[in-house]
Formats: C-alpha cells, structure tokens, sequence
C-alpha cells in the first residue's frame, strides 16, 4: 500500500504548479488548464483521506465524481467564452481582454 504522504505530494505539487500557471500565464487557454490543475489537486486530496480516514465509506469519492463533473461543465462554459472571446477580438490573450469595453 502506497503511504499518504507520497498522494499529497503529488496532490501538493499539482496545485502549487496550478496556482503558477494561473498567475503567471497570460493566455486564456493555460489559465483554465492551470485552474483544471487545481481542481484535480482537490479531487486527488478528497480521495486519498476519504481512503486513509474511511475505508469503509464512499463520501470522498462522490466528491470526487461531484468535482469531476462540476469542472467539465466548467470547461465547456469557459471554453465557449474563450471562442467567443477569440471570435470578437482575434486574440485570446489576457492583456488584450480590455478591448472587449467598447
């Protein structure tokens, strides 16, 4: 059995990389990838305690399927803003979003 600490590492490294994409990247496109980095952080942490703390019960892993199904969703709705972003202003570029005001 592969000990905890080894899944939030991993769990920990995932979100810190999430969190610097999002800061640091200025194309729409990374920003949501970075953001889907993490949500998968958070998922990964519901199923690893709900395993280590609950064997016996599934609260975790319905999270996990909840959280799943919420950042597809997500995705969809972001992504169609993204193309109607790219459709308007030719860029999908952060720095560019202001030409959207007038």
């Amino acid at each position: 059995m592969i000990p905890m600490n080894h899944y939030l590492v991993v769990s920990t490294i995932l979100f810190f990389v999430g969190i610097y994409g999002f800061i640091a990247r200025k194309n729409m496109l990374a920003v949501l990838i970075s953001i889907e980095l993490v949500l998968n952080a958070v998922e990964i942490n519901f199923s690893v305690f709900n395993r280590y703390l609950y064997p016996e019960r599934l609260e975790g892993m319905f999270f996990s399927l909840f959280g799943i199904a919420i950042s597809a969703a997500e995705t969809a709705v972001a992504i169609a803003i993204i193309i109607n972003v790219y459709r308007s202003v030719q860029n999908i570029d952060i720095r560019h979003i202001d030409k959207l005001k007038g």
